[in-house]
C-alpha cells in the first residue's frame, strides 16, 4: 500500500512522501520490518521517539511523530503530526481496509464484558454472524481466543477487524476502556452505535481525577460516535444524568434504559437463586422474560445489550428473546458449583468498589445463610480502593477472607494491611490458594461464597512473573475435595 492511500497522514507529508510503500504498521521498535511506518508514541513510562533511531535501521520507510518533538539522526523520513495516536488508529484502519459492517462499543467502569457479551449473542440469535472483544477475548462463529487487554492497540484491533470479516462476520461488539478512548485506540473504528453502563471509582494510577476519568469515557459521545447515532445509557446510575448530557449535546440519539429509561423501562424484577423474572416496556409494549442469569447488575446489562441490538436493526421481540437464552460472560458472577448441601459458590471479576458492591448486593436476596467472600486488591495500582473494598465487603459480607490478587511489584502482606484497615473482623489469608480451600470448608446450607477479583483471569502475577491460576479451577477443586471428606471421612 502507498502511503497516500492511508489516512491520518497530513497533505503536505502525501504530496512528499505520498509514493511510499508501506508494508505494516506499528509503535514498538522491536516489530519493525522492512518498508513498516513506525509511530513514536508517548506512553507513561517511555517515549517512542527515543526508538526512532531504533525502527529507521530495522528498516522502517516512514517516521510519524508529535510535531513537538525534535528527532535528530534518524535515516527514514519524518512526518509530524498534532497526534500520533490518532494518526496511527486512522492509518492502520485504513491499511485493513474492512471491518464489521455493524460496530458499537460499550464503555464504563463495570458491565462492558456482559455488554458486549450479551450484544453478541443477542445478534446472534437473531441471525446476525456476530463477535465480541474485550477483556475476556475475542469471540465469535469461528473463534475463542482468551485475551488480557480491554480494548487492543489499534494496528492489533484492525488487522482483528479485518480477520472477523474474513470469516464473514458482520456485526461486533468491542468494549471502550478508558485507556483505550484516551490513547485513541478507537479512533480509526466506524462505530453505528455506542454505550454507556455506568461509572465509579477505578484506574486512578491513571486519571487524575474521577471527573477526568469521565471525562475520557464521554469522547466516545462526544468525538467518536457520528452524529445522530444511537447513545444507549443506563438511566440509573449516579453519573447517567451527566452522560446523557454530554450525548445529546453532541448530536447523539440518546436512548435510555432502566427503571429510569424512556427507550427501554424496567417496570418489575423478581429475583430467583439462578434467574431472574423482569418485565420491561418498549413503544409501549410490555414484555415479561425470564433472565438465566442472577444479579441486579445483570438486568442492567442485559437491557443495555438489548438496547444496542435493537438500536441496530433487531427486533424488540426477537431481542427479549435473545436475552432469555443469554449465557454470562465467563468470570462474571459465574457459578462454579454447590456444596451437596446446595450452598453456591460463584467467582466474579470484581475488583473495583462499585463492582463488589454490586455482587455482594445481588446475592444477598436468594442467601438465607450467611454471604462469604474471598478477595484482595491488585499491586501497582489504585491504592486509595483497597480500603474502600475493605468497608463494603465487612458492611455487605458476613463473612470475609482478604487474600493476595496480583500483587505484582508489591509486597502483598502491604496490600492487605490496607484492606484490613477498613476491615474489622476480616481473616487474612495471603495464600489464595489455601483462602478458598478455607472458605469453601466453612460453607454452610444456605451460605453463598463469592470469590472475587480475579474472574476470567488465567494467572496471578507476582513480581513480573504470571504464574498458573485460576479461581474457577480451584474453586471447583476445593468442592471436589470436600464432597470426597464428607462421602469418605
Amino acid at each position: 500500500m502507498k502511503l497516500k492511500e492511508l489516512n491520518g497522514i497530513p497533505a503536505l507529508a502525501i504530496s512528499e512522501f505520498g509514493e511510499t510503500t508501506i508494508n505494516g504498521l506499528t509503535s514498538d521498535s522491536r516489530q519493525v520490518k522492512p518498508g513498516f511506518l513506525f509511530a513514536a508514541l508517548k506512553g507513561s513510562k517511555a517515549d517512542g521517539s527515543v526508538y526512532a533511531a531504533d525502527a529507521a535501521k530495522r528498516g522502517a520507510a516512514i517516521i510519524v511523530a508529535a510535531s513537538a518533538s525534535k528527532l535528530s539522526n534518524v535515516s527514514a523520513p519524518i512526518i509530524y503530526v498534532d497526534d500520533p495516536r490518532r494518526a496511527l488508529a486512522l492509518a492502520a484502519a485504513s491499511f485493513y481496509r474492512v471491518q464489521p459492517d455493524v460496530m458499537v462499543a460499550i464503555t464504563g467502569t463495570s458491565g462492558k464484558t456482559s455488554v458486549a457479551s450479551f450484544t453478541r449473542q443477542i445478534w446472534a440469535n437473531a441471525g446476525f454472524a456476530s463477535a465480541s472483544i474485550g477483556t475476556t477475548g475475542v469471540v465469535s462463529p469461528a473463534r475463542n481466543d482468551y485475551g488480557s487487554l480491554t480494548t487492543p492497540d489499534p494496528v492489533e484491533l484492525h488487522k482483528l477487524l479485518s480477520e472477523l470479516v474474513e470469516e464473514g462476520v458482520t456485526h461486533a461488539a468491542m468494549e471502550a476502556s478508558s485507556h483505550g478512548l484516551d490513547q485513541r485506540r478507537l479512533d480509526g473504528v466506524k462505530l453505528a452505535a455506542g454505550a454507556f453502563t455506568n461509572l465509579g471509582r477505578d484506574h486512578m494510577d491513571y486519571h487524575a481525577t474521577v471527573e477526568e476519568y469521565h471525562a475520557a469515557k464521554l469522547r466516545l459521545f462526544r468525538e467518536l460516535l457520528p452524529k445522530g447515532a444511537p447513545a444507549v445509557i443506563f438511566a440509573d446510575d449516579p453519573f447517567s444524568k451527566p452522560t446523557i448530557a454530554a450525548a445529546a449535546e453532541a448530536g447523539c440519539k440518546v436512548l435510555t434504559v432502566g427503571r429510569k429509561g424512556e427507550f427501554i423501562t424496567l417496570k418489575r424484577v423478581e429475583h430467583e437463586r439462578f434467574r431472574q423474572h423482569v418485565e420491561v416496556q418498549i413503544a409501549g409494549e410490555i414484555f415479561e422474560i425470564t433472565l438465566p442469569l442472577a444479579g441486579d447488575f445483570q438486568v442492567a446489562n442485559g437491557l443495555v445489550a438489548a438496547g444496542l441490538a435493537i438500536a441496530t436493526g433487531v427486533p424488540a421481540a426477537a431481542a427479549m428473546r435473545g436475552l432469555e437464552r443469554l449465557k454470562g460472560a465467563p468470570g462474571r458472577l459465574d457459578l462454579v458449583g454447590a456444596t451437596e448441601e446446595g450452598a453456591p459458590a460463584y467467582v466474579d471479576y470484581a475488583h473495583k468498589p462499585d463492582a463488589l458492591e454490586n455482587v455482594l448486593t445481588s446475592v444477598r436476596p436468594f442467601t438465607t445463610g450467611r454471604v462469604i467472600v474471598v478477595f484482595g486488591c491488585g499491586g501497582d495500582r489504585d491504592k486509595g480502593k483497597r480500603p474502600m473494598m475493605g468497608e463494603i465487603a465487612t458492611r455487605l459480607a458476613d463473612v470475609v477472607i482478604v487474600t493476595d490478587d496480583n500483587p505484582r511489584s508489591e509486597v502483598p502482606a502491604t496490600i492487605r494491611a490496607e484492606i484490613l484497615a477498613a476491615a474489622p473482623g476480616a481473616q487474612e489469608i495471603g495464600d489464595r490458594h489455601e483462602a478458598i480451600r478455607v472458605a469453601v470448608a466453612m460453607m454452610k446450607s444456605g451460605d453463598t461464597l463469592i470469590v472475587a477479583g480475579k474472574g476470567h483471569e488465567e494467572g496471578q502475577t507476582v513480581g513480573t512473573v504470571v504464574l498458573p491460576f485460576s479461581d474457577h479451577t480451584e474453586v471447583a477443586q476445593a468442592l471436589k475435595d470436600r464432597l470426597a471428606r464428607e462421602r469418605n471421612p
